[in-house]
């Protein structure tokens, strides 16, 4: 991804305006999510990095995941919740799943889990895509960016300023 679409553009001004930072924690996405993150207009301001945790020990030992299976809500919830610790970030997301072409832990090709942790609230999402696995994988980070957008656009307790520039 070389540029960002119109959507990461909103979402960078979405961020921008409210003051926010994010951090990302990825395994199905593979950094990819980051990539489309990093070049966003201002990226610089608001993104505060990210973790691709691939293999289940770096979701165990680096985000504080509780060992097990990993293509689950729980560990989704658990990589956003570690990732946003461990940048201070005010928004934290995390994304794992099967992109296939086979099924893996029981769960079939397409199936995401995505979490997004903000001031102590965390949303979870399933979602069942369809396609190859590059197609799953696209799919997956349009998915994320509108679920973040609507997350920041919900009204939030007292505001957070972890992570913000002084």
């Amino acid at each position: 991804m070389n540029t960002p679409t119109s959507q990461v553009r909103e979402l960078a001004e979405r961020i921008t305006e409210a003051h926010a930072t994010i951090a990302v924690a990825e395994s199905l996405t593979g950094g990819q999510l980051s990539s489309a993150l990093a070049a966003a207009p201002d990226a610089s301001d608001w993104f505060r990095g990210g973790l691709v945790a691939y293999a289940p020990e770096v979701k165990f030992d680096v985000l504080g995941v509780t060992p097990g299976p990993v293509v689950t809500a729980p560990c989704a919830e658990e990589m956003a919740t570690g990732i946003e610790r461990l940048l201070t970030a005010r928004v934290g997301v995390g994304v794992t799943g099967v992109g296939g072409p086979d099924p893996e832990e029981g769960r079939p090709a397409g199936t995401v889990f995505a979490a997004v942790s903000t001031q102590g609230r965390v949303v979870v999402r399933e979602w069942h895509f369809d396609g190859e696995p590059e197609e799953v994988l696209e799919q997956t980070i349009d998915a994320i960016i509108r679920l973040v957008q609507a997350e920041l656009s919900r009204p939030h307790p007292a505001a957070d300023t972890r992570g913000g520039r002084s």
